[in-house]
């Protein structure tokens, strides 16, 4: 699934202020339980979602950008549970996008969002490296959680 926020803001014609946050947060969850029935129905073989942003990267960003987060948001963030997170590493170099804010907190960011996986005790793997080898460490990690899973 893709991030939401992205084309929400996108088409925003403003800069996004904190009520945005908690409406795109809204709809990204619905996409997202749109998107599981979907994969849910009719299939024998098991479906998985990818999401490349979930409700906790939202309490996130709205706690750095306001310093507070709706409750509602924090509610989600409890109750939504998924099998598997990669975290990126920043050893990549930042690009530019209009989107993109905070080139100078990286390592802030990543450790906040290291340390808010590892307090709810979440199933997380950092995934580093450049290029082919950044997708084949991430693609290591969802195999050896889906075999983990199945419990061989």
């Amino acid at each position: 699934m893709a991030e939401y926020a992205r084309a929400y803001i996108d088409r925003l014609g403003r800069p996004y202020v904190e009520q945005d946050i908690l409406a795109i947060a809204r709809e990204q969850l619905r996409q997202e339980e749109e998107m599981e029935q979907q994969l849910g129905n009719g299939k024998t073989s098991p479906a998985y979602l990818f999401c490349d942003t979930e409700a906790l990267v939202t309490e996130i960003w709205s706690e750095v950008k306001y310093g507070r987060c709706d409750p509602w948001i924090l509610h989600q963030v409890e109750r939504r549970v998924y099998d598997l997170y990669l975290l990126c590493d920043i050893d990549i170099p930042w690009e530019y996008d209009p989107q993109r804010e905070h080139p100078l907190m990286r390592e802030h960011l990543f450790n906040l969002y290291h340390s808010a996986l590892q307090e709810r005790g979440r199933n997380f793997r950092v995934v580093s490296g450049l290029g082919i080898e950044r997708l084949q460490n991430a693609i290591k990690f969802i195999d050896e959680s889906l075999f983990e899973r199945s419990g061989q």
